[in-house]
């Protein structure tokens, strides 16, 4: 499938992780992606695979707490590429996340982490979404959690607020042909995962679980390239979990 040749998309915290399955997975499929991060060594790595790999890619550093930086990537995307069509909200802290009770993390770290856990993935999307219009409309994918539906501290209040992120723009977006969904994953078997999560509690967790296993990136591929592409063109402001059946609601 090529469902998004010709497109250009942006991948936040895609020099890892999740998000460089998501920026791999769009390259697959047609897409100029810019592999935007603030590791400048990794992301220009992954962006220099996926180009050997036959596909299109460029490096962007961002901080996506900054509204300064997010602009500059904005400017970027539109100067390489020509336009703006999808964008991956991926970006966050959490393989060296603090462990705390939102009763007593520290206020200037707690500040930092919704700086970018949430505020990031407003500050781009304010960056992109005129690019986006003018070029008749576009997709955007905000990174959630299952942690939004359990005790998960501050974490979890962040992906509450991305879920709350994600209504509110698919309306004020809408008139403007944009659309915006989230991802809900459970937990997956990456290398943040294991240094945030105890094993105990990663193994209690795949007990309960319908299908006992731990997702993996590869897992959230189909959903997201689903929400960004016009398979979804009536899909807006919905939250999809892809979580293994650990929350019914």
């Amino acid at each position: 499938m090529a469902r998004f040749t010709d497109r250009s998309a942006i991948v936040t915290g895609a020099a890892q992780g999740i998000g460089e399955v998501y920026a791999r997975a769009l390259a697959a499929e047609g897409a100029k992606v810019v592999v935007a991060d603030l590791n400048i060594e990794r992301g220009e790595e992954v962006a220099k695979q996926i180009t050997a790999d036959g596909g299109t890619a460029a490096f962007c550093r961002v901080d996506v707490a900054d509204p300064e930086s997010a602009a500059a990537l904005a400017e970027f995307t539109v100067a390489q590429f020509g336009g703006i069509d999808h964008l991956v909200n991926n970006a966050a802290i959490y393989g060296e996340m603090k462990l705390d009770l939102l009763l007593t993390v520290p206020w200037d770290y707690y500040k930092k982490f919704m700086g970018v856990n949430l505020d990031g993935a407003l500050n781009v999307t304010r960056a992109v979404w005129q690019q986006m219009a003018a070029g008749g409309g576009g997709s955007i994918v905000n990174q959630s959690s299952t942690a939004a539906w359990v005790y998960s501290g501050f974490y979890g209040l962040a992906k509450v607020g991305i879920n709350g992120l994600t209504q509110q723009l698919a309306v004020e977006l809408g008139g403007s042909k944009i659309r915006v969904n989230a991802i809900a994953p459970g937990p997956i078997d990456t290398e943040a995962t294991l240094n945030v999560t105890p094993g105990s509690i990663v193994k209690d967790m795949v007990s309960r679980l319908p299908i006992k296993r731990m997702g993996t990136p590869q897992d959230l591929v189909g959903a997201c390239l689903y929400l960004l592409s016009d398979d979804a063109s009536w899909v807006t402001g919905h939250i999809l979990n892809v979580d293994g059946g650990q929350i019914i609601r």
